[in-house]
């Protein structure tokens, strides 16, 4: 029975294991994503930084819209960034939590079975002795009862050559 328990727990802790890695892998390739498009539009920013289309091959205004219009984007894709990083960290603080978690529940059924298997021990020995005692008790009675009929025999033929002999005599 325990097991079969232990079987279940095993099988639903290697399930939740995939779900959490699973979980961990997809918000990485978010963000992995999110840095490919930043490295992107930063390329973007850096081409439309050289980008002159002025008289004179000066900056004219909308060139430097632009640029802002690009870096504006690096920013919101900056703060996306940091957000899907806080859940990754978040997913990485809860997989440590579990990990202290079956740690600790391992380690106190591994105290309850190291307590148990001691009682176990401690019940074994104080079997042995009285399993000794009880096979002391048992000779002694063996040896009381063989006695016993050893001294009915003589006395039942002592009786008996006692009774022969007054026959005998008569």
């Amino acid at each position: 029975m325990s097991k079969l328990i232990l079987f279940f727990f095993f099988i639903n802790s290697s399930v939740f294991a995939q779900i959490d890695t699973s979980a961990y892998n997809t918000q990485r390739k978010k963000i992995n994503l999110l840095l490919e498009d930043r490295s992107v539009k930063f390329s973007r920013y850096d081409n439309s930084l050289t980008k002159k289309s002025g008289i004179f091959g000066l900056k004219t205004k909308r060139d430097m819209q632009a640029s802002n219009d690009i870096l504006t984007q690096i920013v919101v894709t900056d703060n996306n960034i940091f957000s899907e990083l806080k859940i990754l960290l978040d997913y990485k603080d809860f997989e440590k939590k579990e990990v202290e978690h079956r740690a600790e529940t391992i380690e106190g059924r591994i105290d309850r079975f190291q307590t148990t298997i001691t009682r176990l021990q401690q019940e074994n020995e104080k079997l042995k002795v009285d399993l000794q005692k009880q096979t002391g008790k048992l000779n002694r009675m063996l040896i009381y009862l063989v006695s016993s009929i050893l001294l009915l025999l003589i006395v039942i033929i002592y009786a008996i050559r006692l009774k022969n002999l007054r026959k005998a005599d008569i």
